[in-house]
């Protein structure tokens, strides 16, 4: 059994491989082909404890690893021992699929340059992910089939928003069943993450789905807000999902979204007759996420395009398709800047339920929440103790899943989905019984 107290010592027998992963991989390749840059960046891989470093030298269109100390290095990721082993299983256990998750624990730390940690992002996620192949092989992804036919319509139209003021919204629909859905995108991203459940034909049978993009995100026209100015509060969003439903005249929809759009949805289920909703399935979702947040977003030190899809990146299932991952990645890098920080002023503070969820009537619009097994900011334990609280609310664990489950896996996810909206439906029908009966 490898001894992770020295890393260089435990990857000893696949440095060999792991040395020609770095030479031929295409990702890391287009990464680190620019003229931009003239000299040589050396960072380090370590346990705690020791001195002992895998170091990386990246200079233009070259990767190459070598050993030695840590002291060498202009900044090094560090992580316990039993970290390091958890991360390098063949399939790593929740917590331990990325080192973002792992920095957040107890006794992992970036030594050094912590600036230069987030512009090198890029880099040395996609090393560790090839030390990862080198030494246990590649990750078994989950199967998909590929897609032949997309099935979605697209459409501009002008809401009247608070804080936003009167903006051009993109959204997108699809299916044809009786039942109305309203999928909200999750923070800094935009609707191109939800056209494989939008596509999938068990939802476009039981379901008319829409999505709309926010103002500033995807195909949507910024808001009045200066650039890099963007925020979201609990009023603009519950404001704009309800002048989304009341513009295109849908009636009583459910709404669902992941996370930031999950405490949107609890947001929403708190002020239910406002919107409309018939229901909410907060997707990654609690009554309040006190994080502390980072700045490398809107640093003008690191650039956001490849910082932002990296953070989310190690927010999702190992064995999620590649190809789902790569979606995720283009997204969050293909918004303005400011975005995706100014969402965050709402998911991480911005909405706190705690003094209301209590008071939620599921009978009137019932809630079923969803948590991913693989999400280390809004985790299933999380989204259990959140729904303990409110009378009636149902809650499931996603085996499998990450923070972004709609798009991770969308065949693996819509059963969880399609369960979800069935017990909505269910609570709903059997309230509009016992209002029937009574008024009898």
């Amino acid at each position: 059994m490898a001894n992770w107290s020295d890393v260089p010592e435990a990857l000893k027998g696949s440095f060999d491989k792991f040395a020609e992963l770095l030479q031929s991989d295409s990702a890391l390749k287009a990464f680190t082909t620019s003229d931009a840059i003239t000299q040589s960046t050396i960072f380090g891989i370590k346990s705690s404890g020791s001195d002992n470093a895998i170091l990386i030298a990246v200079t233009n269109a070259s990767v190459k690893a070598s050993t030695g100390s840590s002291k060498d290095t202009l900044f090094t990721l560090s992580a316990l021992p039993e970290q390091w082993e958890h991360f390098f299983k063949d399939v790593p256990e929740a917590g331990y699929q990325s080192y973002w998750p792992m920095l957040g624990m107890k006794g992992a730390e970036v030594q050094g340059d912590k600036i230069a940690m987030a512009q090198w992002a890029h880099v040395w996620r996609r090393v560790l992910e090839l030390a990862h192949e080198a030494h246990c092989g590649p990750i078994q992804e989950d199967e998909q089939s590929e897609p032949t036919q997309d099935f979605l319509e697209g459409r501009y139209v002008y809401l009247d928003t608070p804080t936003w003021g009167k903006t051009k919204v993109f959204y997108e629909y699809s299916g044809e069943g009786k039942q109305q859905l309203v999928f909200l995108h999750t923070a800094g991203s935009d609707g191109r993450q939800l056209h494989g459940v939008m596509n999938d034909p068990r939802m476009r049978k039981k379901c008319t789905i829409y999505c709309f993009d926010l103002p500033g995100h995807g195909r949507s026209f910024p808001s009045k807000q200066p650039p890099g100015a963007h925020t979201n509060t609990e009023d603009s969003y519950v404001g704009i999902i309800a002048a989304f439903v009341k513009t295109l005249g849908l009636r009583r929809p459910i709404i669902c979204g992941a996370s930031m759009a999950g405490q949107g949805c609890l947001a929403v289920a708190t002020r239910y007759k406002e919107v409309g909703a018939m229901g909410v399935i907060p997707l990654q979702g609690c009554e309040y996420l006190p994080m502390e947040r980072g700045w490398y977003d809107r640093s003008p030190h690191v650039n956001s395009a490849l910082f932002n899809p990296e953070w989310v990146y190690g927010l999702m299932s190992p064995t999620a398709p590649s190809a789902n991952k790569q979606l995720l990645w283009h997204t969050y890098s293909s918004q303005a800047y400011g975005v995706f920080h100014g969402d965050l002023d709402f998911y991480f503070g911005g909405w706190d339920g705690r003094s209301r969820i209590a008071n939620i009537d599921t009978n009137a619009c019932p809630v079923y929440m969803l948590t991913g097994e693989y999400d280390p900011l809004n985790t299933p334990e999380m989204a259990r103790k959140t729904a303990d609280k409110i009378k009636g609310a149902k809650h499931k664990t996603m085996p499998g899943l990450g923070h972004f489950p709609a798009t991770e896996n969308p065949q693996k996810f819509v059963p969880h989905l399609l369960e979800a909206i069935e017990h909505i439906q269910k609570i709903r029908s059997e309230s509009l019984s016992s209002l029937r009966l009574g008024n009898d």
